[in-house]
């Protein structure tokens, strides 16, 4: 503490780490630069309690921050120098934003008068993200006045506060300094500022008091009360949308509950945790995107009401199938946005899944041999069935097979974070329903690409074992964050999907119009990425069969970064999706 009070920058700079470390921050993401060298010195003074990690790409290192947020449910600091560097933080923060995940962003600036007249990175730093942090302020210039000190630790604890309620999220504080940055004495300060005489006589036990990492923001032990519409209706369904919970069991087994007493289905996304642990839920439906592009069918399943769990699941068929049937539709979820994209006849429901009262004995006896149920149930079950046994018996490197042996291969409880474009829709057509307890993680907020091997390695940090399952485009918009591998505690398989472009943009119309196609959407961009791997020092292997893709997904090594390349052709398989996944329906026997 004693570098605490060498000048008031640093004075400053305690107070706030400290009163961060006592409402229960664990981690600090630090990129280098002067101007926020307070901050560096003293979150680095706040170890072990703390983890400082130095990321020399402020992208990446935002994006290793949301993804430790999200592995830990816990705000998580960013810290940079002024200029055009927190400026590298926006795509992370708007991602944070969309898919409601704490992050506290520290940007350094200089003082008041060294702005707006080309002093060295200076730039506009006032509300610099927009409109996406929960809460954005400018920190006073520091001061060792008492009130001063104490309306700085009130708003840190506001400013934490904030980014976990009412929906998480981020907050971003812009905190000025004057010279010197450095923790060493300016006379000037310290002659006209008693540092000393405030030393001796602060106890921080008494201004800290208070302060504590267990805070509940909102208690309630009321529970929302089934609507009797509800248990009235024989054809309602159950989506259990994209959705990454803290405990994701609690939350299967209050959607099953709810499941079991209306006696309706669960469709449940790929990135929905319902799909791992299938044995809670009888009536689970993970094939419904395959089941649904039979059309008769389709409209033998139109359902009255929908209760939707979290955000829409990704599938355009299910999206389609809903806004032309216009069923009533309720939306379970605590945030404060509005998950309708669908714009339908929609209620939502502002509380968690597991507030949802059990709606008691549900005296409808015609529930429990329901046609509609068992007509979902039935084409569940052959669909399943005829998805299976193609994949099992094909030998050629498909990518959608990668991600449906992922779901039967990888040990329990393994964390996988997921890419988005053609990975998230293989999850979603193929994943098989299982027991494993497998972690999903995905930045679906807003569907970037960006910070892919930043954010799995930011939720591998320390923890299990991980996966990451992501094309070659997403892993090469990225490629700064293997610079993180020596901060880097645990180990992350990443399976590439190199089929050397944009597979996603096969599947839409734009691909039959090359030249143009390929240049600008297919983007093939010809890298040996074992040359890649070896230049930031690691492992690398290309897969040349699933038997080989199985041996190294189980058991996963206990530390490192590897590589296990899957080389596709991604036109080949965009034809055989388009070819094979209507037809799934058919195969499997359903009419």
């Amino acid at each position: 503490m004693v570098i605490a009070f060498k000048n008031v920058n640093q004075l400053w700079a305690y107070i706030l780490t400290e009163t961060l470390k006592r409402l229960g921050l664990t981690c600090a993401v630090i990129c280098p630069g002067s101007r926020s060298t307070p901050l560096a010195v003293a979150f680095a003074q706040q170890a072990p309690e703390i983890e400082a990690i130095s990321v020399l790409d402020e992208r990446s290192a935002a994006f290793f921050a949301l993804g430790q947020a999200k592995a830990t449910g816990l705000p998580v600091v960013l810290v940079c120098t002024s200029g055009t560097a927190g400026a590298n933080f926006y795509p992370a923060l708007i991602e944070a934003k969309e898919s409601r995940v704490p992050l506290l962003v520290l940007t350094g600036d200089r003082p008041q008068e060294l702005r707006n007249c080309h002093s060295g990175q200076t730039i506009d730093q006032w509300k610099l993200y927009g409109t996406y942090p929960n809460w954005q302020a400018e920190l006073a210039l520091p001061s060792s006045e008492m009130g001063m000190l104490a309306y700085l630790r009130q708003t840190i604890i506001h400013g934490w506060e904030r980014s976990q309620t009412p929906t998480r999220g981020p907050v971003h504080l812009n905190i000025p300094f004057r010279d010197p940055l450095a923790p060493v004495p300016d006379a000037k300060t310290f002659h006209e500022t008693p540092l000393q005489l405030l030393q001796s006589q602060f106890q921080p036990e008494e201004f800290f008091a208070g302060i504590t990492s267990t805070t509940q923001f909102s208690i309630s032990n009321s529970r929302f009360p089934v609507p009797e519409e509800w248990q009235q209706c024989d054809r309602g369904i159950i989506i259990a949308g994209v959705a990454q919970p803290q405990q994701p069991q609690e939350y299967v087994k209050a959607i099953a509950q709810l499941s079991q007493n209306l006696k309706w289905p669960v469709l449940a996304e790929g990135l929905s945790p319902v799909r791992n642990y299938a044995d809670l839920n009888p009536y689970l439906i993970s094939t419904y995107d395959l089941i649904l592009r039979n059309h008769q069918l389709a409209k033998q399943l139109a359902p009255k009401m929908v209760i939707q769990v979290g955000e829409m699941p990704t599938s355009k068929e299910l999206r389609t199938w809903i806004d032309a049937t216009q069923p009533r539709r309720w939306v379970i979820d605590p945030s404060d946005q509005n998950l309708d994209p669908l714009h339908g006849k929609t209620t939502h429901l502002r509380i968690g899944i597991e507030e949802l009262g059990s709606g008691g004995e549900t005296d409808s006896s015609f529930l429990c041999s329901s046609d509609y149920l068992q007509l979902w149930c039935a084409a569940e079950k052959q669909v399943r069935a005829a998805v299976n046994h193609t994949l099992e018996t094909m030998e050629e490197l498909f990518e959608g097979k990668a991600a449906w042996l992922l779901s039967q291969l990888l040990p329990p409880l393994t964390p996988l974070f997921i890419a988005n474009s053609m990975p998230v829709r293989d999850v979603e057509f193929f994943w098989q329903s299982n027991n494993s307890g497998v972690r999903s993680y995905f930045n679906r907020g807003a569907n970037g690409i960006d910070g892919t091997l930043s954010t799995a390695l930011g939720i591998a940090h320390r923890h299990q074992s991980s996966v990451m399952l992501t094309g070659d485009l997403a892993l090469l918009h990225d490629t700064n964050g293997f610079l993180i591998r020596n901060k880097f505690v645990g180990h992350l398989t990443i399976v590439l999907i190199n089929n050397n472009g944009g597979g996603i943009f096969e599947m839409l119309p734009i691909a039959k119009f090359d030249p143009l196609f390929e240049e600008f959407f297919g983007t093939p961009q010809d890298i040996d990425f074992a040359q890649l791997c070896a230049t930031y020092g690691v492992e690398h292997e290309v897969m040349t069969s699933w038997e080989q893709l199985k041996q190294r997904l189980n058991p996963l090594p206990n530390k490192g970064i590897r590589v296990l390349e899957l080389q596709t052709n991604r036109k080949k398989d965009a034809k055989w999706r388009q070819e094979n996944l209507a037809k799934f329906a058919v195969y499997g026997g359903v009419k």
